[in-house]
């Protein structure tokens, strides 16, 4: 059979990368013997409605390469390699954005070759730096939860918990991947340290980590004779303060009668 041109990428027809990252989508070809015409390359993003035309990005023919649409539409467009009809005429893309997702397609053309290659591109958000928090006491014996999250990333978001100090999990802990929580139904003291929580998508990953504590119930007996003490001194206050009342008091009428009675004997004198 005649081989013409091919297009010899075979890199993933899906390719996802993280926004403001860049991207090389690969279109290397080789050329056949039978192939006499000028080398004549187009890269296109194709329109989900087949019915719409699609919209050309950079073309390169006659030696020179133009770019289509407009600096708002190929801003950040190049040919990868300086000389694209050298047998490479791949793109590159800078500053990825979400609006770069779309399907692309790349065709070579040496007349009478002609060949094509298309790769989808998905542009996602990392996540971003998770909150870790915790719910319930940490008390011995009881139940405490971990909840990490994330507020920005593209879905699907993973979680996994795990102890900084490479101990295994306990046993008495489950955790939700989807909703980013563990939980601890039994906490005991070998569960205290610090817990590593990271969350992760296609595109990145990212951390945060928490203390958790393990502490022991009050003593119910010193907590009882703490109230006993509490409550005696408490009476022993309110007696001071009633009998230095009381003593105010019986000072004042002391006074009151000695007053009246130096103020009658002023009047018998006076009388006299």
């Amino acid at each position: 059979p005649i081989i013409w041109l091919k297009v010899t990428s075979t890199g993933p027809q899906t390719v996802q990368r993280a926004e403001g990252d860049s991207v090389t989508l690969g279109c290397s070809y080789m050329p056949s013997l039978l192939d006499t015409g000028e080398i004549d390359i187009e890269w296109s993003v194709l329109s989900p409605d087949t019915t719409k035309k699609d919209q050309m990005l950079l073309s390169y023919t006659g030696g020179t390469e133009y770019h289509h649409g407009g600096p708002r539409v190929t801003e950040g467009f190049s040919f990868a390699a300086g000389d694209p009809s050298k047998g490479d005429a791949s793109l590159s893309i800078a500053q990825l954005s979400r609006n770069h997702t779309s399907t692309y397609q790349c065709k070579v053309k040496k007349s009478p070759g002609v060949d094509t290659r298309k790769v989808s591109l998905v542009v996602k958000v990392k996540p971003s730096v998770p909150r870790c928090w915790l719910e319930g006491g940490e008390l011995v014996g009881g139940a405490v939860s971990l909840h990490c999250e994330s507020s920005e990333g593209s879905t699907p978001l993973t979680y996994k918990w795990r102890r900084e100090s490479k101990d295994p999990m306990p046993a008495a802990a489950t955790q939700d991947g989807s909703t980013g929580e563990l939980r601890i139904s039994n906490h005991t003291q070998s569960f205290a340290g610090i817990y590593l929580c990271e969350v992760n998508n296609a595109v990145g990953a990212e951390r945060c980590r928490i203390s958790l504590r393990a502490n022991k119930h009050p003593n119910r007996s010193a907590v009882i004779g703490g109230n006993v003490v509490g409550s005696l001194l408490l009476v022993f206050i309110l007696l001071v303060f009633a009998g230095v009342l009381y003593w105010k008091l019986e000072d004042r009428r002391h006074h009151d009668r000695e007053f009246s009675n130096e103020i009658r004997s002023r009047v018998k004198r006076a009388d006299n």
